[in-house]
């Protein structure tokens, strides 16, 4: 089971990247939104978030466990799922996307409360359960700004 989660939980290796993969991994998914995913239907695409949030708890917390660390940079499966979140009921237009992306990586990173709070729980829980709340901060906040737009 290792290699598969070594493989799932770093979104095919994106973890890999040198610089900032958590970021990297973000963009990848931003951009699989921008050209593919938008066209999905709402059903399937919240199937998607809700399959990818599931295995990730669980290969998240096998790779986490092998690699001896409580959530590794390497693990970016985490930003993914949080950023087809923050992408629900979204149109694909660039300045939509770009948002989603800007505010679910700050939200990701200051952790506002009580996203630090979720890091806690055990195992792949901990590592996805923050970035599905700042990804909800993020979706509420794409859709302020399209209401009043």
């Amino acid at each position: 089971m290792r290699f598969p989660a070594k493989v799932l939980s770093t979104f095919f290796g994106a973890g890999y990247f040198p610089v900032a993969p958590g970021t990297f991994a973000s963009l990848v998914a931003a951009l699989l939104y921008k050209y593919l995913l938008v066209q999905w239907n709402v059903l399937f695409y919240a199937a998607l978030i809700v399959l990818i949030f599931f295995i990730g708890v669980m290969t998240s917390g096998v790779f986490s466990k092998a690699l001896g660390q409580k959530d590794p940079r390497k693990i970016v499966i985490d930003e993914v799922c949080g950023q087809f979140i923050a992408y629900v009921f979204v149109p694909g237009q660039w300045s939509n996307v770009l948002l989603g992306f800007f505010l679910f990586r700050v939200f990701d990173v200051i952790k506002l409360y009580p996203i630090r709070k979720l890091e806690n729980l055990p195992g792949g829980w901990g590592i996805m359960a923050d970035d599905v709340l700042a990804a909800i901060y993020s979706a509420i906040l794409v859709h302020v700004y399209l209401w009043l737009k």
